[in-house]
């Protein structure tokens, strides 16, 4: 999620009277806040899934702040929440930033996101926002976990990570909470029992000048260590060869393409200093 530079600059001006009323309706009923039985519930059977699918590998999961927090994940498959979740004590509740969709209640992948109760949906055009980070700040009063995929789309490319969007550091300053790297690798091909690994790196402190007021400079500068982390955290592991026919097509079922179908895998260039096309798709 790109948060527009007006935003960052300048004191954010608060839906008033009826509009703030429909963002927040609007939010409510794309989103309403479920009991943590449904969320352990759903946890229990998505984690239960990915580990019986997948050789789950969590490195680093207790580098995960005590209190709450802002996990910004990569992101290469629709099944990457999944892993998260798979990820995190089980003690913890887990939130994730999004999807940009107009009604929650429409098509079965929506219909489970909004019945698990772990989604802070906005609508597109960015609308709605400002209810959103309200829910996110309140979210983030207690000890949950925000979880954002901060490339905001989804790419081929083991170790490569897309430049960041800002949403994930505009929320961490806003809630003056760590901003945490997570990465994960081997999604890029869904395969039986191959492995995925989830490696988790030390929190960035994202503490502000001004309380709820992040400027563009602390946003930028948080962005560009997470981007760091990241690049770091994904460096080492290969990509893996395509599966066979029903990997390839679990692999593909809800993946959305930017340009419609499946890139060229991408690789890092030797200096670690962008990405080129590269013949592993």
């Amino acid at each position: 999620m790109a948060v527009p530079r007006a935003r960052l600059d300048a004191p954010e001006t608060p839906l008033r009277g009826p509009d703030s009323r429909r963002a927040r309706t609007w939010l409510d009923a794309q989103a309403p806040r479920y009991s943590i039985r449904r969320y352990r519930l759903v946890r229990a059977f998505f984690s239960l899934v990915a580990r019986a699918f997948s050789r789950v590998r969590v490195e680093g999961v207790d580098r995960l702040p005590s209190g709450p927090a802002v996990l910004c994940f990569t992101h290469q498959s629709w099944a990457d929440p999944f892993y998260v979740l798979a990820a995190v004590p089980k003690q913890r509740r887990m939130y994730f930033f999004g999807p940009e969709q107009e009604e929650m209640r429409r098509g079965a992948r929506n219909r489970l996101m909004r019945w698990s109760g772990t989604v802070v949906p906005y609508r597109p055009g960015k609308r709605g926002l400002v209810a959103a980070t309200d829910r996110v700040e309140s979210i983030l009063t207690g000890d949950a976990l925000l979880a954002i995929a901060g490339e905001g789309r989804i790419h081929a490319g083991e170790t490569v990570v897309l430049p960041l969007k800002e949403g994930p550091a505009y929320l961490a300053l806003r809630a003056g909470v760590p901003l945490v790297p997570v990465a994960i690798n081997g999604t890029g091909w869904l395969g039986f029992r191959r492995l995925v690994r989830v490696r988790v790196g030390l929190p960035l402190d994202a503490a502000c000048r001004v309380p709820t007021r992040p400027g563009a400079a602390e946003v930028a500068a948080l962005t560009a260590g997470v981007q760091i982390a990241l690049e770091s955290l994904v460096g080492d592991f290969a990509d893996q060869p395509r599966p066979r026919i029903i990997g390839r097509l679990l692999t593909e079922l809800f993946n959305e393409w930017p340009d419609g179908s499946r890139p060229q895998t991408q690789v890092r260039r030797p200096d670690f200093k962008g990405v080129r096309p590269g013949s592993g798709s």
